[in-house]
């Protein structure tokens, strides 16, 4: 009984998880311009389609395969040996893969916010394998899969840092690399707004990540129990709630008006930094940490586009710098009770008589993570870029991903009468 209880609730996790990849394709499409609105919904699914794949081949078995080390997994591809629960197993073999697949999918579209408008379409096959099998297994492994930060009690309990950071640092090496848009920053450094072309699509996708992040947190307990999914989910839900506000009393300081993207920034980033401690601090700490996380948002907006790097999805900002908050904040807000019930080591944080213990594992996690993500993406990027190229050309990037890339426009009817309009001008 127990076992089917929790399949069921963590198959409707995977669900829910997989669910986000509607909210990104809303966020995304809806951040960027028209005439690039269909390529980015079109590859999203060709994206997780082909990450599914190399996760049922190789990327699971790199991460928990039984003979693997501190520094990565091995054996066990193609799942052949784990289609049947063993003994004293909690879950279904299959249902543990489909929901660890999903965070997968999810850290692999976090990176395509550093390649939105301007990225080959060969660019995203490339990489989708090069991600699966050379970045996030890794990763995924030295925290989840009994690796070395494992031993050293890393708490991450859903993956501000195996899934969030792991992405950002991916779209930091690529944004880097392809740099920025045309149009983008003028010769004085100057920087032009270039607003995406559906405030709507963005606000519905971050509604729809919201509630998919229930599975992705709540879902994290992997057993229904005593019902401590439900303490992860309002955790979740408070933190949301506290970027939000803070992000748009942020952004009305600063900028005179109340900014609808910033508070949607701050949403995201709220979830993201909670995602790592949801399970460890009590709701107030929660509050406080998605409080912390709307603010940091917004000042990581605005620095990323002084030092000219072009993200236009906010990337960076929303998982890589909430990720490495919510990371370091079980460092400071853990209780030792908590942490005893989730991990059986009482590790508490700093503001919990910890000392600063487990807030170093936390800071070494975090660079370790980010450097190894960065780094990897960087070279694998660079070899790339040396030999297929990884940016479209000037003319295709101005007529749009959609008819340069695919042939066809994602509104044909509006870009036609843009053209039309542009061709009367000219």
């Amino acid at each position: 009984m127990e076992l089917g209880l929790n399949a069921v609730w963590v198959m409707l996790g995977a669900i829910l998880v997989l669910l986000m990849q509607g909210g990104f394709i809303l966020l995304e499409a809806g951040s960027i311009r028209m005439k690039n609105a269909g390529h980015v919904a079109g590859k999203t699914i060709f994206t997780v389609s082909l990450c599914s794949l190399i996760f049922w081949a190789v990327g699971y078995a790199l991460i928990f395969g039984s003979q693997g080390n501190a520094l990565i997994g091995w054996g066990d591809y193609f799942f052949f040996d784990l289609m049947s629960a063993g003994e004293g197993d909690s879950l279904p073999p299959t249902v543990r893969f489909l929901f660890q697949l999903a965070f997968a999918a999810i850290s692999l579209s976090i990176a395509w916010g550093g390649f939105a408008e301007r990225a080959k379409f060969s660019a995203y096959v490339m990489f989708t394998i090069l991600f699966s099998v050379l970045i996030y297994p890794v990763i995924a492994h030295w925290i989840w899969g009994e690796g070395w930060l494992a031993d050293h009690g890393k708490q991450d309990f859903a993956g501000s840092t195996v899934v969030h950071l792991t992405g950002a640092m991916a779209a930091l090496a690529a944004t880097i690399l392809l740099k920025p848009r045309i149009g983008k920053y003028n010769k004085d450094g100057s920087s032009n707004d270039i607003q995406g072309h559906n405030q709507v699509y963005t606000t519905l996708g971050v509604l729809i990540l919201w509630i998919g992040w229930f599975g992705f947190n709540a879902g994290s307990t992997l057993a229904v129990g005593d019902g401590f999914f439900g303490f992860v989910a309002l955790n979740t839900q408070l933190a949301a709630a506290a970027g939000a506000v803070a992000a748009l009393f942020a952004s009305w300081m600063f900028m005179g008006k109340p900014d609808i993207p910033t508070t949607l920034n701050g949403t995201l980033a709220g979830l993201v930094a909670i995602t790592a401690s949801c399970a460890f601090v009590e709701p107030w700490a929660a509050v406080v940490i998605g409080l912390i996380a709307g603010v940091l948002v917004y000042a990581s907006m605005k620095f990323f586009d002084k030092m000219k790097i072009d993200d236009p999805i906010y990337a960076l900002s929303v998982h890589g710098t909430a990720g490495v908050w919510g990371t370091v904040s079980t460092g400071f807000f853990a209780t030792p009770e908590l942490a005893e019930e989730v991990v059986g080591i009482g590790k508490a944080g700093l503001f919990y008589g910890g000392g600063f213990g487990q807030l170093g594992v936390q800071i070494m996690g975090v660079v370790a993570c980010g450097a190894f993500a960065f780094i990897v993406s960087y070279f694998v990027l660079a070899v790339m870029k040396a030999t297929i190229g990884i940016r479209v050309t000037e003319e295709q990037e101005i007529i749009g991903l959609d008819m340069s890339e695919h042939g066809s426009y994602g509104y044909p009817e509006q870009m036609k009468k843009i053209q039309e309009a542009q061709a009367t001008v000219s």
